[in-house]
């Protein structure tokens, strides 16, 4: 009989657990449901020596503590801010992540956003299926990427990612990262930035790459809105809360910024009449799915297994 049994709280790559359960010293239950079931979690977690999840469900104090044999839990994904560390670090259990499984997904996904925020395509698409196609024509004029300055905070694995992408529709980088050398960013041909504030002056576009801590909460808020070019539009599939929403609604409300594009929210799933959800033309909204590729699931899920 195995030694070690895995939950698997949250849908992987079933590749992912069938590498587990080869192990001679394993057996993992796949459960990818408990995120809505926080009840069930706390009620068979302590079977279990390892726990996997990623984004659904949350490994809190509580659910570390009934834990009683766990030794790691494992995140199929980048960020591990559902986890709480302190406490599994109290109780001695290894808190991992894949940070590279789902970059080029995540990447994508945002330069997606960027440019269908762009240039309409959200709801120039409701127009069109309504059988608004004269008046669309003439209400979606887009904005041109091409010239325009892009400002990153994150230049981490999705952020260069990002980069590579935006310098090919010939953007303008400047880059805001504290762990970020200036001989790496002359190699990536960025100018690079000595604050958020340096970084979002003139921009026509901010793109966000950083994990949500307290240090970044917020991190775009009234006040740096207004250091962005009026017309400026503001992309953010890496954590909700980066952005005080309430912030970007009234700067899209009085024009400055023309629009969003958003894959992650501060509360989700968000409320159906989410403020910004009707903030305007250039928008665009997904339900957090930067990491759902087929390529991505199957990578996070063999990594963290």
């Amino acid at each position: 009989m195995a030694s070690h049994r895995v939950l698997v709280a949250d849908p992987i790559s079933e590749h992912g657990v069938a590498l587990l359960n080869e192990h001679p010293d394993i057996t993992a239950d796949f459960i990818p449901d408990l995120g809505s079931q926080p009840e069930k979690l706390l009620e068979i977690i302590g079977d279990y020596d390892a726990l996997i999840v990623r984004s659904q469900t949350t490994p809190n104090a509580e659910v570390i503590a009934r834990g009683s044999r766990l030794q790691a839990i494992g995140r199929a994904g980048v960020g591990v801010d559902n986890i709480d560390r302190e406490a599994a670090s109290a109780h001695g259990v290894i808190v991992m992540n894949t940070p590279t499984g789902n970059t080029v997904s995540t990447a994508e996904h945002a330069f997606a956003l960027m440019l269908a925020t762009a240039r309409n395509i959200a709801p120039a698409h409701a127009e069109v299926l309504q059988g608004n196609f004269k008046a669309a024509r003439k209400a979606f004029a887009g904005i041109e990427l091409n010239g325009k300055r892009l400002a990153v905070i994150g230049m981490g694995r999705i952020g260069s990612e990002f980069v590579r992408r935006a310098q090919g529709f010939n953007m303008k980088v400047v880059a805001f990262d504290p762990f970020l050398s200036q001989a790496r960013a002359d190699e990536l041909k960025i100018e690079l930035a000595e604050s958020p504030d340096a970084a979002l002056t003139g921009a026509d576009v901010v793109t966000l790459h950083v994990p949500l801590t307290d240090d970044t909460q917020h991190i775009i808020n009234s006040e740096r809105l207004t250091l962005m070019n009026k017309g400026a539009l503001v992309v953010n599939c890496a954590r909700g809360g980066l952005i005080d929403e309430e912030a970007l609604k009234a700067a899209i409300d009085n024009g400055h910024i023309a629009g969003c594009a958003l894959d992650v929210y501060e509360d989700e799933p968000p409320a159906a009449d989410h403020p910004l959800f009707s903030a305007g033309k250039h928008v665009a909204f997904t339900p957090h799915l930067g990491a759902s590729t087929a390529e991505a699931q199957e990578n996070v899920g063999i990594q963290i297994a």
